[in-house]
């Protein structure tokens, strides 16, 4: 990442692919780690979501040294918490590591979703295998949260089955809207992607389908750059980030997915394993 000096916040893609990670050298330049995302406000970490990307964010933390970071989870199907057991941080005692989520309205704990990932029937350790010091933080859908003082995150309920957290993140003046997984049937969803999308600096956006896949496959609850683009121009947003990468998209299909976004709304980009942006 960038000197801290720089700028107040930083963001790093570690993982934009949707569903299941993939591989190969025809998707190279995109990447395949499933969904996770660093976000530095000042001297304050927070990642969002815990896909495949959160085992290489983790050894880079590790790296650098970082013993204090925040977790929050937009849901939790496979693709977006199979990195927890693979975090090394979590296998550092001097660590202090908060995990939040509120996807399931109260009726699943934070620790609870943790302990289900990772029963014995599943996976050969549970959660005891940790040894950094971890707190289970839950909230509903909706609340405004703050891991810092200088922080101040807004929720809200979006379009997917089983539940998901949209995120709008605040510090020091600049804004990063996350909304992934989220459909396009539900009224009340797009008026919750608007109201945290409000000017921000960036939309970080599920982009999975385009608008034919997206007809046809509306029981599973993404979305397409078209609507990325008409979110942001309503929103009078900054600069789109297409992301939930379906995984059979190749490198030239996100380029030329990309181009047609940048034709409609300039400020969009796809995202990709590995990319910096500072704001």
């Amino acid at each position: 990442m960038p000197p801290q000096d720089e700028a107040s916040v930083f963001v790093k893609f570690w993982g934009v692919r949707g569903s299941i990670a993939t591989d190969g050298e025809e998707i190279m330049a995109t990447g395949g780690n499933t969904a996770c995302v660093e976000i530095r406000c000042g001297s304050h970490l927070l990642l969002f979501d815990a896909g495949t990307g959160l085992r290489k964010a983790g050894r880079s933390l590790a790296g650098e040294g970082i013993k204090t970071f925040n977790l929050f989870l937009s849901h939790s199907h496979y693709d977006h918490i199979i990195g927890l057991p693979f975090f090394a941080p979590l296998f550092d005692p001097d660590t202090q590591c908060a995990i939040w989520s509120g996807h399931t309205m109260g009726a699943m704990k934070t620790q609870a979703l943790v302990d289900a990932l990772l029963n014995p029937l599943f996976f050969p350790a549970g959660a005891g295998m940790f040894r950094a010091q971890v707190r289970y933080c839950d909230f509903l859908a909706g609340d405004v949260i703050s891991p810092a003082p200088t922080i101040r995150i807004a929720t809200a309920r979006l379009d997917h089955p089983g539940g998901v957290t949209g995120y709008r993140i605040e510090f020091d003046g600049r804004t990063v809207a996350y909304l992934t997984d989220t459909g396009v049937r539900s009224h009340e969803a797009r008026q919750a992607c608007l109201r945290l999308a409000d000017q921000a600096d960036l939309v970080i956006y599920d982009c999975m389908y385009t608008e034919a896949e997206a007809s046809e496959r509306v029981e599973f609850g993404h979305s397409t750059w078209e609507e990325g683009v008409a979110l942001c121009e309503g929103a009078r947003a900054k600069r789109l980030a297409l992301f939930h990468h379906a995984p059979e998209r190749d490198d030239g299909d996100l380029a030329g997915l990309e181009q047609l976004a940048r034709t409609r709304f300039i400020g969009a980009f796809a995202a990709r394993d590995g990319m910096t942006l500072s704001l």
